[in-house]
């Protein structure tokens, strides 16, 4: 949109009009740019774009309208300065390593992150000698103890997938700050709409759009959002080599489910508090895991630094898997997926799951025990959602 300065407007008009680009014909809704090229002028114009001294489309791999106006929208809405789209959350993961980091580089991460990302960062990336130190999200005297002298990058989720634990960004901001070191925080599950980690001291955002960025699990992708001098070479260059680009199509979903995202997250809060306030008082489950309740041991610290609790409910039932299992099973409503972040409730079991590929030891120290069940509450009525799982609860004691 010719002339839209996103820091005059607020979050809801950001997330409708930023990043527009409006062609000749005059349309109103984002045009969708389904080409693998582009046509130059001339010799001399084609030779002055691939050599940089004059911006302007190239090759979709890393030059296609559709995701700049995906990755200026999102820019906007998080308060960053540059936005890089990927392919995935997880090559949005793989890019940022790949392009700020160098053999005997050392990370500290925390434990409590999606397993696909423990794999990366335990055992992908000690290939090209870059190491990696897990520590509890919540003890900042072992992220503090972990740091050495070649310690560049710390990295987290917060809210946590699937326990929902919360980390002070600004103390770990601090943490890395002092030490050179740069704060990678993955805002998936909260996204601007609740948590902006850049107002705390992050210098880098992580997105699996794919999430609640989209809204209704269509598409897959990523993108990761900071400053300019930190994305536009290393990282996008790193992409236009690499190749870990985001398709336009998907760019053009998720563009879409940005204008109604911040709609969404206060539907997703307010199923998820009413759902995660019931389980409690259910006598087959042995513990609930959401920063919304006040027996949450950071529901102080997630109130400050969140607008919202999110929609991701985990609770522990007396049981082990089988109970977990047989819950599951007797549900009629949750579809039964690991994806997360759709209109859409879903249900899964994190340790055979998500969670899989991790040894016992790992799921052990990151609390993903056996009886743990996750909900992504979505926006059914939410009596019916408590219908369903009432029924999956009467079947673990029948």
């Amino acid at each position: 949109m010719s002339g839209f300065d996103p820091s005059q407007y607020g979050p809801n008009t950001r997330a409708v009009r930023a990043g527009k680009v409006q062609s000749q014909e005059g349309e109103n809704s984002e045009l969708l740019y389904l080409t693998s090229s582009f046509v130059f002028e001339s010799a001399a114009e084609a030779a002055a774009r691939f050599s940089g001294e004059r911006p302007g489309n190239i090759y979709s791999r890393f030059t296609n309208p559709t995701v700049r106006m995906f990755e200026e929208r999102l820019a906007a809405l998080e308060g960053g300065e540059r936005c890089v789209a990927t392919s995935s959350g997880m090559s949005a993961i793989l890019s940022t390593c790949m392009a700020l980091l160098q053999g005997g580089d050392h990370i500290v991460c925390s434990l409590s992150v999606f397993g696909t990302t423990v794999n990366l960062l335990g055992k992908v990336l000690p290939k090209f000698g870059v190491q990696t130190t897990f520590v509890p999200l919540t003890d900042h005297a072992a992220w503090e103890k972990a740091i050495t002298p070649r310690t560049r990058m710390l990295f987290l989720e917060t809210p946590s997938n699937p326990l929902g634990e919360v980390a002070d960004i600004r103390k770990l901001a601090d943490l890395a700050h002092a030490h050179n070191a740069l704060l990678v925080v993955d805002n998936c599950l909260c996204t601007p709409a609740l948590q902006l980690p850049f107002k705390y001291g992050a210098d880098l955002i992580i997105h699996s759009a794919t999430k609640y960025l989209d809204g209704q699990g269509r598409c897959v992708g990523g993108a990761v959002v900071g400053a300019k001098d930190l994305l536009d070479e290393p990282v996008h260059g790193f992409l236009r080599t690499a190749g870990t680009s985001m398709s336009p199509f998907n760019a053009w979903i998720f563009l879409k489910g940005l204008e109604t995202l911040r709609l969404r997250m206060e539907a997703h809060c307010r199923n998820a508090q009413a759902i995660a306030e019931w389980l409690e008082g259910q006598p087959q489950v042995e513990q609930v895991y959401y920063p919304g309740l006040k027996s949450h041991p950071q529901h102080d610290l997630a109130a400050r630094q969140q607008s919202g609790f999110g929609g991701i409910v985990s609770f522990r039932m007396r049981g082990g898997r089988e109970a977990a299992w047989r819950l599951i099973d007797a549900t009629r409503l949750f579809s039964i997926t690991a994806n997360l972040g759709d209109t859409k409730s879903t249900i899964t079991h994190p340790a055979t799951t998500t969670h899989n590929k991790l040894s016992d030891a790992q799921r052990e120290a990151s609390g993903i025990a056996e009886g743990l069940v996750r909900l992504c509450v979505g926006h059914e009525d939410v009596a019916d959602l408590m219908g369903d799982l009432e029924r999956g609860i009467k079947r673990t004691t029948g």
